[in-house]
């Protein structure tokens, strides 16, 4: 018998908190202006997108004691955002990434709920820990936790915030017929949590939003993330970008779901992918080889080579050959706050493989960043594009992909204008939106033992 054909998850991500935005582009615009999240939230709902996702920073990245201006110097707070964009929207879900090292359960939780009952069932939180203490020092208790303890935080806040969630239940909504006012049985919202990381108790004073919890992401890769997103995410975001990576990758993940007792369509694979656009593949290899250099300028490249070296390399010529002495490996790092820092274990040999890298191609600084760095996920036609994703999903390397375009607000339009007809006609992707929540759209079950309230009786209580 013939497998049907899986249906795909797709996504957008607001970019500019990495340096995939090239901000040279005359089509570049704003990342603090609302109008541009509104033209890029809008353009995804118009493509029938199940969400947009905005990552957040705490802290101003820092390199050589400046502030790193290369990429994204500030963004207004997440939630505002989400909140002002479930005002102009009425589909695509809004998904926030909040952190769990620096903030409270009580205040998260509300600010999620209170996101879920303005947008009509669509937020979704991605739920990250913080692993630097340059961060740490913009908040109160400051410092950083070990990872084994940071991810323990993460779930007893998720825990601490689901209770928070589920103190209010629908069946103790009561009808005043005298008033004909909705009233709550007193015991609605109380709650009592005493663990390793909070010890609080008191009354959630939202009541029962219409997901009954935003739906949870999750984006580690370690051991440490992937058990976590196992055995609470909906969904895990993914940094495997080929067929072969993504593929091992999902059985991993998914083959850990029956230990916690959940079934593999409880927990979605999305990885993040880039993409170079054009009428034909020929002319797309050369807009992605374009975007690429426009994306290492000869100032970010040197600076990013200086992540490795721990050095400040601002007297080399990036258009010359690579610094001929070894990397700074001592504990005091140059660049502060960039987890580009975490991904170079060994500087000693990174060095040495990109010295033999440089030298076997006759590269220079900047050819070595742009090669050895982030690539185009997706490159090709329409077609070309529309074929190669759902090859990946049907294949179980993802459940779909959370697209991040180089332009900002504009870069997805060609995207919803030329490649989700294509994959409309496959029969693989919406052509509308068949639920109402973020829920609905993702194919997830609601929470057990919720049961929505109707929304009159929800926003009268």
């Amino acid at each position: 018998m013939t497998k049907p054909l899986k249906q795909i998850h797709l996504a957008a991500h607001f970019p500019g908190v990495n340096n995939t935005t090239v901000w040279s582009d005359p089509q570049a615009g704003s990342h603090i202006e609302f109008s541009s999240f509104a033209h890029f939230a809008r353009t995804a709902e118009r493509a029938k997108f199940d969400f947009l996702f905005l990552a957040e920073g705490l802290r101003l990245r820092e390199q050589g004691g400046k502030i790193y201006d290369l990429d994204v110097v500030g963004r207004p707070d997440t939630f505002t955002i989400l909140a002002a964009l479930a005002a102009v929207t009425e589909h695509i879900g809004l998904t926030g990434t909040i952190n769990s090292t620096f903030n409270e359960p009580y205040e998260v939780a509300r600010q999620f709920a209170g996101l879920d009952h303005l947008s009509g069932g669509r937020s979704a939180w991605n739920v990250v820990t913080s692993w630097d203490a340059f961060t740490g020092e913009n908040f109160r208790r400051g410092g950083f936790l070990p990872q084994d303890e940071r991810y323990s935080r993460a779930k007893e806040f998720l825990a601490t915030a689901n209770e928070l969630f589920d103190s209010w239940h629908s069946d103790e909504i009561v009808a005043d017929k005298e008033t004909g006012t909705f009233l709550r049985d007193a015991k609605a919202g109380a709650f009592v949590h005493s663990g390793q990381h909070f010890d609080i108790h008191g009354q959630f004073n939202v009541p029962r939003s219409p997901q009954g919890r935003p739906v949870v992401f999750q984006a580690g890769d370690s051991e440490e993330g992937r058990e976590f997103a196992a055995a609470e995410a909906d969904a895990i975001f993914s940094r495997h970008g080929t067929l072969e990576g993504g593929r091992a990758f999902y059985r991993d993940v998914k083959s850990r779901l029956p230990k916690y007792g959940r079934s593999p369509d409880q927990l979605l694979i999305l990885p993040a992918a880039t993409f170079a656009l054009a009428d034909t593949d020929a002319e797309a290899e050369e807009l992605a080889r374009e975007v690429r250099r426009r994306q290492v300028s000869g100032a970010t490249a040197l600076k990013h080579l200086e992540f490795v070296w721990n050095r400040d390399l601002s007297s080399y010529d990036p258009e010359g050959p690579l610094p001929d002495i070894d990397p700074d490996v001592g504990d005091d790092h140059i660049s502060k706050g960039r987890a580009q820092v975490r991904m170079y274990r060994d500087p000693l040999a990174t060095a040495r493989e990109w010295r033999e890298l440089a030298e076997a191609n006759k590269w220079s600084i900047r050819d070595l960043v742009i090669n050895t760095g982030n690539r185009q996920n997706f490159v090709g036609s329409p077609a070309t594009i529309a074929r190669t994703i759902n090859d990946f999903v049907q294949a179980d390397a993802s459940d779909g992909f959370i697209l991040v375009p180089h332009i900002t607000p504009n870069g997805l339009d060609e995207f919803a204008d030329k490649v989700v007809p294509l994959l409309q006609e496959q029969g693989v992707f919406r052509t509308e939106y068949a639920g109402t929540t973020l829920r609905d759209h993702l194919g997830l079950t609601h929470p057990d033992g919720h049961r929505d309230a109707p929304r009159d009786e929800r926003l009268a209580s």
